[in-house]
């Protein structure tokens, strides 16, 4: 008789297990819905139109405008920084100015700096401009946020650079991080929205 009460309740047990094995998938499952929610939160596609246009019409990943809008203002377009770059990409007003009077002849008002898509346009522009010039994402990224003179003199220094086209060391804190922003939003936004 003792056999038989055992075998009654083995199948219990076993009808907990699975159940306790479904809600744990089913809790996974939900985990893994809510984090995915939350980073496209973190990680929005905002200006897609826009960001799309500029991206293909300057030869820059999607993934990569994105990280740096989202890296440079986090989407808010009315952005002013401490040092008085402005807007989505964070553009400064002389960098603007001379990308829209010397470099393409449109003459814009300063004001239009602020215009979303004037600056995304202008700021792909720009960024398309650096990684022509360097050939390398990670160091057009430093020269976006350093300047490409700093650049230019850490390509020749070999503390900073092996090759005079990558940087090995970024010397500016704020760079150094900056760039590591840049790659982290990248991979973010390839993984959510273009793999």
């Amino acid at each position: 008789m003792k056999s038989g009460k055992r075998s009654k309740k083995a199948p219990k047990y076993g009808r907990i297990v699975l159940v306790i094995l479904v809600i744990s998938i089913a809790f996974g499952f939900l985990f893994d819905f809510i984090c995915t929610q939350i980073e496209y939160r973190m990680y929005p596609k905002e200006y897609s139109k826009i960001v799309s246009n500029y991206a293909e019409l300057y030869g820059i990943p999607e993934d990569i405008l994105y990280a740096v809008i989202k890296t440079e203002s986090g989407f808010d377009s009315s952005a002013v920084s401490s040092a008085g770059a402005v807007g989505l990409m964070q553009l400064m007003p002389e960098t603007f100015l001379w990308l829209t009077n010397d470099m393409t002849g449109e003459h814009l008002a300063e004001g239009m700096i602020y215009d979303p898509e004037t600056n995304i346009r202008y700021g792909a522009y720009y960024l398309s401009m650096l990684y022509e010039r360097y050939g390398v994402w990670e160091t057009a990224f430093a020269a976006y946020n350093a300047g490409p003179g700093d650049v230019d003199g850490w390509l020749e220094n070999e503390n900073y650079s092996s090759d005079g086209k990558t940087l090995s060391e970024i010397p500016y804190k704020e760079t150094r991080s900056y760039v590591k922003k840049i790659n982290k939003a990248s991979e973010k936004y390839q993984k959510l929205y273009f793999d």
